[in-house]
């Protein structure tokens, strides 16, 4: 392999990039930064949808009963309402007639008539007057048997749940006195799990949702189970359009970190690798708050944004560890910036040696927008694949299985292969791979998109080769014959043969392939030569090209994800190394820095 001497200075791009509005993070009165994570929602990239009913529960040992108000526009608590310390369960339905029988951090709900023991009906009866605090109210409810409403800002005593306007009737007819009411399409009801007692009835219109803060103690730590999970912090329940739940943590930042890094990167990896990890995750969810904010929160929960399961469930061996929550302790507040910018800080589990320009991938522009994207040869990655169980992979195929999968996907129906054509980059990723049918059509498969080559053709990565045949990155599949390499900017050598290098110890050894250089700022290059044409890469199109056909495809890869930013595998190796991590970002985003995070 061909190798080039990099310059020993770090160059940085005097490009600085605007600040998106989306970063200005909403900073309660205790000047914590609060993020909302969406955990049940209408978007696909949340595994629950969303409830008709939805439970809590508290996590014994770890606060007590409830508190029910609104979040604010700074995401400041208000509180309206509390329960004591006894009530362990709650559960939030919709104001509609709803059954459900179980108890527990989940239920099965219904605003149909399902045979369920518990049912909560829609229609009260409001006693006369309205009350100036919940203290008040409560007095009341607790003697005419009722429980606490707010609606529209303004609390009421409301008595009875009844399933039908017939049955409210009756019975205000037998009281004598009252309204007979419901509520807006945006009500809910708060009950205690499994049972029809509401404790609290909210309905602040389109414009305000239930929120509710667990503990009425006063404990230091609070933690609630919701859908088998346990998550600090508060949760928030809205009807966007009148519908069924959406349900939203609302967590503060350094919380949410907690809450990515043991399930984003191995819950007990090197101390290191998870501060990198914890850096990037904070970073990551700073630059994108308010993604989904048609649905009222910032990120969801799944590796659409970040992966994020709070404080676990009952597993001792799934969620944060004490490596884990020190990771995050100890970086509290830290980011990666690339001039004035929080830096795009994406990651994956392995890059299998070298990660790919963003543009090769996702059409960025890493030339302007995005130059810390670009490709890195990573020297450190491979030295963990004995831990590594997707990295290096084998993925075989016969022509007709091949033929078989492709045709699933409607491409080349009814036709045979002639042969595959893959476009390598000069980093040594397939950044094209076309398909060439015996009818001289095609069909070309790109690292992104709906015609993705991973999806495709069932790979972990873009790195790799078909039947053994390769190119040599970086030199774009030319006979080059003038390749020499740079010396200190301004002289050259053509060989290295002959030449030593002296370590510190005075040991001696020859110089040959697979050298790599270190620049002032600790980043890590590979030793390439100067070519004829004195191309340095921009989007490192133009690795060169591989034809390749025949009965049976073997496709031998390294690396597992999207191939851009940094590589998980390749912080551990980096920690174990004795990097620390922001030397480990500033490897894999060249050319940032990692500091404090300011609004």
């Amino acid at each position: 392999m061909t190798k080039r001497f990099m310059q020993f200075a770090l160059l940085f791009l005097a490009l600085t990039l605007s600040l998106p509005a989306s970063w200005a993070a909403s900073t309660n009165s205790q000047g914590e930064i609060i993020l909302r994570i969406g955990l049940a929602s209408s978007s696909s990239y949340n595994e629950v949808g969303e409830l008709v009913g939805a439970n809590l529960w508290n996590n014994t040992g770890y606060g007590a009963g409830y508190r029910f108000g609104y979040f604010d526009n700074n995401l400041n608590f208000v509180e309206l309402a509390r329960t004591d310390a006894s009530v362990e369960q709650v559960s939030v339905i919709k104001t509609q007639n709803t059954w459900f029988d179980r108890s527990g951090s989940r239920s099965s709900y219904s605003n149909t008539d399902n045979g369920s023991a518990v049912v909560v009906g829609c229609y009260h009866i409001q006693v006369p007057g309205t009350y100036s605090s919940f203290q008040d109210a409560q007095a009341d409810a607790q003697t005419l048997g009722g429980f606490v409403a707010w609606i529209n800002g303004v609390y009421e005593v409301r008595l009875g749940a009844y399933t039908s306007k017939e049955e409210a009737q009756a019975a205000l007819d037998e009281l004598g006195y009252g309204t007979l009411v419901g509520t807006s399409s945006y009500g809910v009801n708060v009950v205690v799990t499994g049972t029809s007692s509401i404790l609290f009835q909210f309905d602040g219109g389109q414009s305000q949702c239930l929120g509710i803060m667990p503990d009425v103690t006063g404990a230091d730590d609070v933690r609630t189970w919701f859908w088998d999970i346990k998550y600090r912090g508060g949760f928030t329940y809205q009807r966007i359009n009148g519908g069924n739940l959406t349900v939203v943590n609302v967590v503060e930042l350094e919380d949410y970190v907690k809450g990515v890094t043991p399930y984003e990167m191995g819950r007990t990896w090197p101390l290191e690798a998870l501060k990198t990890q914890a850096t990037c995750a904070r970073t990551y969810a700073l630059r994108r708050l308010n993604s989904h904010s048609s649905l009222g929160f910032d990120l969801c929960n799944s590796d659409h944004c970040q992966v994020y399961n709070g404080v676990g469930s009952k597993s001792t061996t799934w969620g944060p560890s004490a490596v884990s929550d020190q990771a995050v302790e100890e970086t509290a507040g830290q980011v990666v910036w690339y001039n004035n910018s929080l830096a795009e800080t994406v990651y994956s589990s392995s890059m299998g040696g070298a990660s790919e320009d963003a543009k090769n991938v996702w059409g960025t522009d890493t030339v302007n927008a995005y130059p810390y994207l670009r490709g890195v040869f990573d020297p450190y990655e491979e030295t963990v694949n004995d831990i590594n169980g997707r990295s290096p992979w084998t993925v075989t195929y016969t022509a007709a299985q091949l033929e078989e999968r492709l045709h699933s996907r409607y491409y080349g129906v009814g036709h045979s292969i002639d042969y595959l054509e893959l476009l390598y980059s000069k980093m040594g990723n397939v950044i094209k791979l076309t398909v060439h049918w015996d009818n001289g059509q095609t069909n070309e498969f790109k690292p992104s998109g709906s015609a993705s080559i991973r999806t495709a053709f069932g790979l972990n990565s873009i790195r790799f080769t078909i039947n053994g045949q390769t190119v040599n990155p970086g030199n774009g599949g030319s006979s080059n014959t003038d390749n020499s390499y740079a010396v200190n900017g301004s002289d050259s050598l053509s060989s290295l043969d002959g030449l030593y290098a002296i370590s510190g110890t005075g040991s001696t050894t020859s110089l040959g392939d697979d050298l790599y250089a270190i620049s002032g700022s600790g980043t890590v290059s590979s030793l390439e030569p100067e070519s004829s044409s004195g191309s340095t890469g921009g989007s490192n199109e133009g690795g060169g090209s591989v034809i390749v056909s025949g009965s049976t495809y073997v496709f031998d890869g390294s690396g597992w994800g999207h191939q851009i930013g940094m590589s998980q595998y390749g912080a551990y190796a980096m920690a174990q190394l004795g990097f620390t991590y922001d030397q480990i970002c500033e490897f894999y985003y060249p050319g940032t820095v990692v500091g404090p995070y300011q609004k």
